[in-house]
Formats: structure tokens, C-alpha cells, sequence
């Protein structure tokens, strides 16, 4: 992919741009890649929430498919826009990971009920947040963005390479066959993406995955116990478990929704630029408020269908990198299959019992992406001295704490929680170096 001297992507290098509508088996094509690419970080976080919550396979089964649902719901608000919610641009939405410490620290107190009953609350702060982004929107420069960005890409980094391993505890974990695995996968989408052409080009990834689900199957590594298990149909109920409130809850989840809106932010800050969209002005402040709205209320609606808080899926932003595809119409595939994989538990148990080997080899490369797409709207004006200090120190902390989350565990539970994000550790010391540091033009 070419930038010009601005930071900004070449448009005659895309594929297809923001309002460009691909043909329909190539928009099919790039949705299921968008959705294997994510679907293993959707389905995680209420796989862990519903074990400690003590709930059997039938509740958990039906929590997962709620999940799958209420995301492609605000993937699509997000995608194209319902009055004031979402930013219009290819945002893809998941469950966020920033929410589940809180959530288990709920749901060991109420269960579900106060886990549901916290995250609608609490959705009202990104709700307001959204509401003054043209106001709070001069305090994240490019450098703050990028380097948030550059975070969620740099923390995702561990999650990708233990995944091309095999996955986190088992115990084959870095064995030859898992690595060879995840390299075939790679390879086949380096190959893909860098000599084919038209729909193969674009649809690198998803053939490197099914490619390798195809050789997994012959090699031995599926699983076929829970797709015979899994129902065929999933009724949505909404408010199945109800909701509680807790006051002593409050505070981190507020502090949760403050992170995953700065995440947000970033995010789409860096789909803009991949898509060849402003960056900055009225537009890009009008998306970013849309898009924050559209985070908000897909989390409200989340705690309504039992399910945890969305957020954009960092993940799909290198997606959009590696195949320069950047059209609102992709992300309505993606909200369909999601959509269909929720109301069908059958299909969705096809995905699940992928081997992680194969999806690291397509995330290792994904996560790099967005951190270096994080890096170009970083030194979208030049990289001076002073944006080097900036960089320097919150990458430094960021990636520390990453690194050794136990530097924080002394701190009560709530904080502990949070300064062991180092998204959320990165973007508190960019945003106040960035303020602190004095402005000229040669440093």
C-alpha cells in the first residue's frame, strides 16, 4: 500500500473505496474473511464470563449466539448509519476484551444479572462522550491517535503469535506441525495478496483460512464432537436473565467505557486513513462522534440480549489494510453473517472448532498491520523530536505493562485492572505528554 506525503493512502491504490460496491460473491467473499478474522474475539470473552458465572453448556451456548447477534446488529448501525449512530465507515464490532476483569469481578458478586445491569449503565458514559467530540477531539492529535493505534496493534502481538502456535494452553503449544500450519496459512495469503489479482487479491485471507481448515481437516486437527452438539436455531430473548445494579461496580466500568472510547477512536482514525478518508475536520469529527454513539448503543442493546459490551475490532482494521478494501457495503456482509452464525449455533460450531494455528497465521500478519498503520498517522506531519519523546515513552509504558501486568497487581483491583491495559496506559501518557510538552515548529 502507497501513502503520499501526507500520511494519507493513495486512492487510486484501493480496490474499492468507502461508497464503491463490489460485486455481489466478492462482497460475500470479503465479509466471511472480516468474520473469520474476528469471530474467535467475539466468542472468547462470554466463553470466560460464563464460566465464572457457573452456567452449563445449553445457557453458554445460547450466551455466545446472543453475542454473535447483538454484534452484527452494530456492526451493520455502525456500517451505514441510523440517523446520528455510527461513522459510516467499515467499522467492524465485537466484544470488547477491555470489559471482562469487570465483568468478572460482577459477575462473581451478582452474576450476570449485575454484569448486564453495570454494562447498561454504564453505556451512557461513551453515549455523553460522543456528544462532544468536536470538543474533546483537539486533545488527540495525530500523535495520540496514532499511537494508540500503534498499541492496539503492538498488545494484540501476543494474542496472534500464541494463536500461530497453537493456542493458549495446549499442549502441543509451538509444536513443528502447529508452526508449519500457521506458516501455510501465510504464506498462501502473502502469495494471494501479493501476485493474484481482483477477487483472489482481495480475498487473500479468507482463502489462506479455508486453505488451511481444508489441510487441518486431512491432517487430523478438527474436532466434529461440538458441531454434531450444537442446535440449529437460537431464539434471541431479551432481558432472559434481567439486570441488577451495584453501586461499588460504577466506577470501573465507567473507566472501561472511557478506555474502549479512546480505542475507538483510534480505530476509526486508522480506517479512515487506510480508506483514504480525512483524518481531521468536521467530517472525520462528525464520524468519530457517530461512531462512538453507534459503540454506545450497541452496548445498551448488548446488555438488553444478555450479551457483553461492544467495540470496534482492531483485528478488521488490518484486514482492510492487507486488502485495501474499505466499502461500507463489506461491513453489511460481515453484520449478516454474524447475524446468521448467531441465529444458527450449527454454522457458527464450524468456525469454533478451527485449529488457532490457522487463524494466527492470518492474525500475525493483521496485528502488525494496524500497529503500523498506527505509526503513519503518528508522523502524518513529520516525525520531530518532540513527537519521538511522545512515541518513546508511551509506547515504553504501554508495552511495559503489556509485558509485566504485574507491576500494577498491588494497586486495588479496579485501577489494577485498567494499568494492566497497556492501550489504556499508552493513550493516558501520550494524551498528557502531549499536553505537558511545548509545541514549535522545530522539535
Amino acid at each position: 500500500m502507497e501513502f503520499n506525503l501526507e500520511g494519507q493512502v493513495n486512492k487510486s491504490e484501493e480496490v474499492y473505496n468507502l461508497n464503491n460496491k463490489p460485486p455481489f460473491w466478492e462482497t460475500v467473499l470479503l465479509g466471511f474473511q472480516h468474520m473469520l478474522a474476528m469471530f474467535v474475539g467475539i466468542i472468547t470473552p462470554p466463553l470466560i464470563v460464563c464460566g465464572v458465572v457457573g452456567f452449563n453448556a445449553i445457557e453458554t451456548s445460547f450466551i455466545v449466539s446472543m453475542t454473535l447477534i447483538v454484534s452484527g446488529i452494530t456492526t451493520y448501525l455502525q456500517c451505514t448509519k441510523l440517523g446520528p449512530i455510527g461513522s459510516g465507515l467499515l467499522g467492524v464490532q465485537g466484544t470488547s476484551f477491555t470489559f471482562v476483569p469487570m465483568a468478572i469481578a460482577a459477575g462473581s458478586a451478582g452474576g450476570l444479572p449485575l454484569i448486564l445491569g453495570m454494562s447498561l449503565v454504564g453505556s451512557t458514559v461513551e453515549m455523553i462522550v460522543s456528544r462532544f467530540i468536536k470538543q474533546v477531539k483537539k486533545y488527540f492529535p495525530p500523535v495520540v491517535s496514532g499511537t494508540v493505534v500503534m498499541m492496539i496493534g503492538l498488545s494484540l502481538m501476543e494474542v496472534g503469535i500464541t494463536d500461530f502456535a497453537g493456542g493458549q494452553g495446549v499442549q502441543n503449544f509451538g509444536s513443528p506441525q502447529n508452526l508449519m500450519l500457521g506458516f501455510f496459512v501465510l504464506i498462501i495469503i502473502i502469495l494471494c495478496n501479493r501476485f493474484g489479482t481482483g477477487v483472489i487479491k482481495a480475498g487473500a485471507i479468507a482463502i489462506g483460512i479455508t486453505a488451511g481448515y481444508i489441510v487441518s481437516i486431512f491432517l487430523g486437527l478438527i474436532n466434529f464432537g461440538p458441531i454434531a452438539e450444537a442446535g440449529w436455531f437460537t431464539i434471541p430473548i431479551p432481558l432472559k436473565y434481567g439486570i441488577a445494579f451495584d453501586w461499588n461496580h460504577l466506577l470501573p466500568f465507567v473507566l472501561a467505557y472511557l478506555v474502549t472510547s479512546i480505542e475507538t477512536v483510534g480505530d476509526l482514525t486508522a480506517i479512515a486513513n487506510i480508506s483514504g478518508e480525512p483524518i481531521e475536520g468536521e467530517l472525520h469529527a462528525k464520524r468519530l462522534s457517530g461512531g462512538l454513539l453507534a459503540d454506545a448503543c450497541g452496548s445498551a442493546l448488548a446488555a438488553i440480549f444478555n450479551s457483553l459490551p461492544n467495540s470496534t475490532f482492531s483485528q478488521n482494521t488490518g484486514v482492510i489494510q492487507i486488502t485495501k478494501v474499505g466499502s461500507r457495503v463489506v461491513g453489511v456482509a460481515v453484520a449478516g453473517f454474524l447475524v446468521l452464525l448467531g441465529l444458527l449455533p450449527k454454522f457458527g460450531a464450524i468456525i469454533s472448532v478451527m485449529p488457532a494455528s490457522v487463524l494466527g497465521g492470518a492474525t500475525v500478519a493483521l496485528f502488525g498491520m494496524v500497529a503500523t498503520s498506527g505509526m503513519k498517522i503518528a508522523v502524518k506531519d513529520g516525525l520531530t523530536d518532540r513527537k519521538l519523546f511522545i512515541l518513546a515513552i508511551a509506547l515504553s509504558f504501554g508495552l511495559g505493562v503489556t509485558m509485566k501486568p504485574e507491576v500494577v497487581a498491588q494497586l486495588p483491583q479496579w485501577l489494577s485492572a485498567l494499568a494492566s491495559s497497556g492501550v489504556a496506559v499508552g493513550a493516558l501518557f501520550a494524551f498528557m505528554l502531549n499536553l505537558i510538552l511545548p509545541k514549535n515548529n522545530t522539535n
